[in-house]
């Protein structure tokens, strides 16, 4: 009777000791598979967040994982987004699961949030095509940003929002990014120049705005761009990492509209902002963008949370892109011809 009662309590230690291990931020962007994610906040205090400053507020969040083990612990949330803070039902959130250094969340850190505009079939396609173009750039190249899709449901504190669910989805924290690639972020980077950045990444990334039709990034700005750094080499120039694609032609939301300056009437106008580089560096890169086709577009068809319809428009989409580098003349008029001189 000793065995199996010293087996039992061995397994019930070794399975308390699991469950009390700390979430790895790194590992939880690399499972595919969605997460039951509630938040319980004031969300009609969240919704009147509209100034560019960030307010934390109080919260709690439970995450249902595959094994069916829930963690439940408190967090802050603050509303985060520029158009999306003034138009959505539920903006875009920050969520902070730092409360507390004993939290199995706790390694999370900070997390960027992106929710459906409105609670429509419709809004929640915008979303899910968003997720594709993070999982496209994830093809292309390591220095990328990875997503973790989220079945998340939102509870009112206060009862005046009746609870609705919906797919979300977490964007990986850029220090993890910078973490897994021999890098490091700097909180106090200033400002670069689009040309003071890695010459052969800052190539991939325009490419890579150009594929999926977006205009709305900037680096000086550090719009939709973040840094991150070489650890072994201080003055290494720094790699570009993209973000924020809802104004993207691929994915095409109703409230996107290109600015002024690009002279397009419709974000599914293609613009190249990328400098000029030479036919040989372009085509070293597009040499990339061919490799990839074929799993760039099974990102999209095994894709099964979205219409056929929907995701054969997004392929034919991307056709015209690989029409485009497969001209030679075409590639020299847009990418040289008609790049960026400042």
């Amino acid at each position: 009777m000793r065995k199996p009662l010293l087996t039992t309590l061995l397994f019930f230690l070794f399975t308390q000791i699991l469950l009390s291990q700390p979430i790895d931020s790194i590992l939880f962007f690399t499972d595919e598979a969605p997460l039951e994610f509630t938040i319980t906040t004031d969300l009609k205090a969240l919704q009147s967040q509209k100034k560019p400053e960030k307010f934390y507020q109080d919260g709690t969040v439970a995450i249902k994982w595959q094994d069916n083990t829930i963690i439940t612990e408190p967090i802050k949330v603050s509303a985060r987004g520029k158009t999306r803070k003034e138009i959505c039902r539920i903006p875009p959130m920050m969520i902070d699961f730092r409360t507390s250094p004993t939290s199995r969340l706790n390694h999370l850190g900070k997390l960027k949030m992106v929710i459906g505009c409105g609670t429509s079939q419709t809004e929640e396609e915008l979303l899910l095509k968003e997720l594709l173009c993070y999982k496209i750039f994830n093809q292309l190249s390591d220095k990328s940003f990875r997503v973790r899709l989220l079945k998340s449901t939102y509870v009112d504190t206060r009862n005046r929002i009746k609870s609705f669910s919906q797919y979300a989805f977490l964007i990986e924290d850029d220090g993890d990014v910078a973490r897994r690639n021999g890098c490091h972020k700097k909180e106090t980077a200033g400002h670069f120049n689009s040309e003071a950045t890695n010459r052969e990444t800052m190539t991939m990334v325009a490419l890579f705005e150009y594929l999926i039709g977006n205009t709305d990034w900037s680096v000086p700005n550090g719009h939709n761009i973040k840094l991150i750094f070489d650890r072994n080499k201080e003055n290494a120039l720094p790699y570009v990492l993209p973000y924020d694609f809802d104004y993207s032609g691929l994915v095409n939301a109703e409230y996107a509209v290109p600015a002024d300056i690009m002279g397009t009437e419709k974000v599914t106008e293609r613009v190249y902002r990328g400098f000029p580089r030479t036919m040989d560096e372009l085509q070293q890169k597009l040499t990339i963008y061919r490799e990839k086709k074929l799993a760039i577009y099974a990102v999209i068809n095994n894709f099964m949370l979205l219409s056929e319809k929907t995701k054969k428009g997004m392929i034919q989409y991307l056709e015209d892109f690989y029409s485009t580098i497969n001209d030679t003349k075409a590639v020299q008029r847009i990418f040289i011809d008609n790049a960026r001189i400042n």
